[in-house]
This record gives C-alpha cells, sequence and structure tokens, in this order.
C-alpha cells in the first residue's frame, strides 16, 4: 500500500510540473471591437535569453501580403508576416519587462512589458507604454 501511495504521490506532482504554464508559444491577438482573431504572433526565446514576439499569421487573406511602409530601421519595408514585432523583453518575477512592441500598422514602437493571467494561463496580457499612458491587450494561447 505504501509503493502504491507513493507512485501515486510521483505521478501527482510529475504531472503537476508538466502543466506549468510559460509565455513561450502561440499566441491569437484579438480585435478589441470585434472580438475576432487577428493573427498568430509567436513568443521564443533569443541567444542570451530575451524574449521575442514574431507575427506568423495574419487572419485576413487580403492583408497577408502587406508590408510595414511605416516602420523605421530594419522592418521598414519588410513584410507583416513573418515580423518580429516583440523585442528586447527579459523576465523580472512573473513578468517580462524592458522590451518593445511594434504596431505594423502605424509603424510606432512602444515600450512593452508581458505577463500571464493569474487566474487562467490561456491569456496573456500585453502592455504597450508611451510615457504615463498604457494600453493592455489579452492574447489567447493558440491550443
Amino acid at each position: 500500500m505504501k509503493k502504491l501511495t507513493i507512485l501515486f504521490l510521483c505521478l501527482v506532482f510529475t504531472g503537476m510540473n508538466c502543466h506549468a504554464q510559460t509565455v513561450f508559444g502561440k499566441w491569437k491577438t484579438i480585435n478589441d471591437q470585434t472580438g475576432k482573431t487577428n493573427s498568430i504572433v509567436e513568443i521564443y526565446e533569443k541567444d542570451g535569453g530575451e524574449l521575442h514576439g514574431k507575427l506568423l499569421k495574419i487572419m485576413k487573406v487580403e492583408d497577408r501580403n502587406s508590408i510595414c511602409s511605416n516602420c523605421d530601421g530594419d522592418l521598414k519595408n519588410k513584410p507583416i508576416e513573418g515580423l518580429v514585432i516583440m523585442q528586447g523583453l527579459e523576465k523580472d518575477g512573473d513578468q517580462y519587462v524592458g522590451g518593445i512592441v511594434t504596431d505594423p500598422k502605424s509603424g510606432k514602437e512602444y515600450k512593452c512589458k508581458i505577463w500571464l493571467d493569474k487566474d487562467n494561463p490561456d491569456l496573456l496580457n500585453v502592455r504597450g507604454y508611451i510615457a504615463f499612458f498604457y494600453r493592455t491587450q489579452i492574447w489567447e494561447r493558440v491550443k
């Protein structure tokens, strides 16, 4: 009976570790007005531990060949699909901070931080800042 209890506890603790969620993976960006998915962004770790986000897919077929004509620097006139729109974030406790997120439609860059929702790890808070003003979007994990 003791062996069975120990085996059960090992399975429970192993299962709990497997379900631990991170910010890494694919996320659906949601249109605030329509509630529909705009795009799929993949969040990954770059060499050196920085977090980056690449826009993998635009949902509206007619927008898939768009270029980032309003962007500056290396992003200027690059295809929006495949564009790295989030970069430079570093882990700080339960959040990733100190990065930049680019709005490919306007070309504007914002300071940003991201963190998982405490109640639902399949929701990601993405906050962009200009000075003291900010806006937070909720992205949904792609399953």
